[in-house]
């Protein structure tokens, strides 16, 4: 008889809770639990649920969803949360890991005027993940283009499209927005921000390799904003990517941060989630 070769495990699917804002981090443990996600990923930003971790505990106890991720409190609308300090937001974002039992935090590349951050930054997500166990996974960015000032959405895009790239641009990070030009352990692949940058997102995935820790599973066109589309509603090679991940040994976490603002009601926003959804189970499948 024939020997199997070992079978793999499926890969778990995440929704952020920053996926259905303006609802809060409740609203997204029970749209995940109503759906039939295996988990979600914290964003801790400015709502107070999201910072008090004793509570996310309780809510995931109670709709009976696990938090596979954390989010570190590194937006621009997230500066003032957990104190002004980075390096101790970082930190907390790790030990809130920890007490959660998620295995990751997704962290940003620390902003160009956090000059100490910036100085510190790859000897301290290193330390961190020594003495934590926890993969802080960084995520690749995108610049601040000078055609998000002027024009149309789709011009934008179709702009971006003919030259080949982002044309005029500034990046506010004080490291590389693509990760593996300074080497981390654990990478973050975001679909949404490779759009936004007009980066070859295979080609990135192909860099991270078995560093590939964590995917946010969006989409985008290429407009000058991050746009966090259904995947497949953009141009970003989503399934294709979702196929790799699904024959390779990867051992992370999908977690899909896609925007539902134009929702109005709650069947309209769980119909977009549940279609994110069913886009991550079909492309996941492992045979």
């Amino acid at each position: 008889m024939a020997e199997r070769g070992p079978v793999k495990v499926d890969i778990p699917i995440g929704l952020s809770t920053a996926s259905v804002y303006p609802q809060n981090t409740e609203a997204a443990f029970q749209y995940a639990s109503e759906l039939g996600f295996d988990g979600v990923e914290l964003m801790v930003w400015g709502e107070q649920v999201s910072q008090d971790i004793d509570h996310v505990h309780y809510l995931s106890d109670r709709y009976a969803m696990p938090v596979l991720s954390v989010h570190a409190p590194c937006l621009l609308i997230s500066q003032r949360v957990w104190g002004r300090d980075p390096i101790a937001k970082l930190a907390r974002s790790v030990t809130a890991a920890q007490e959660l039992g998620a295995s990751t935090v997704v962290v940003h590349p620390p902003f160009r005027w956090q000059r100490r951050y910036v100085k510190q930054f790859s000897t301290l997500v290193a330390e961190l993940e020594a003495d934590s166990g926890v993969a802080v996974a960084v995520e690749n960015m995108f610049p601040m283009r000078a055609d998000r000032v002027f024009g149309k959405y789709e011009e934008a895009a179709q702009r971006m499209q003919r030259r080949g790239g982002p044309g005029v641009n500034v990046s506010a990070f004080g490291t590389s927005i693509d990760p593996t030009d300074d080497g981390f352990a654990h990478y973050t692949l975001d679909l949404s921000h490779t759009a936004t940058a007009g980066v070859d997102a295979l080609a990135l995935f192909e860099r991270m390799g078995s560093n590939l820790n964590h995917l946010h599973l969006t989409d985008g066109v290429g407009a000058a904003v991050d746009e966090h589309l259904v995947p497949g509603d953009g141009n970003q090679p989503c399934v294709e990517v979702c196929r790799r991940l699904a024959e390779s040994d990867f051992a992370g976490g999908v977690v899909l941060e896609v925007t539902t603002g134009s929702a109005r009601t709650k069947p309209e926003r769980s119909e977009i989630l549940a279609r994110s959804l069913a886009f991550a189970r079909e492309h996941l499948a492992r045979t």
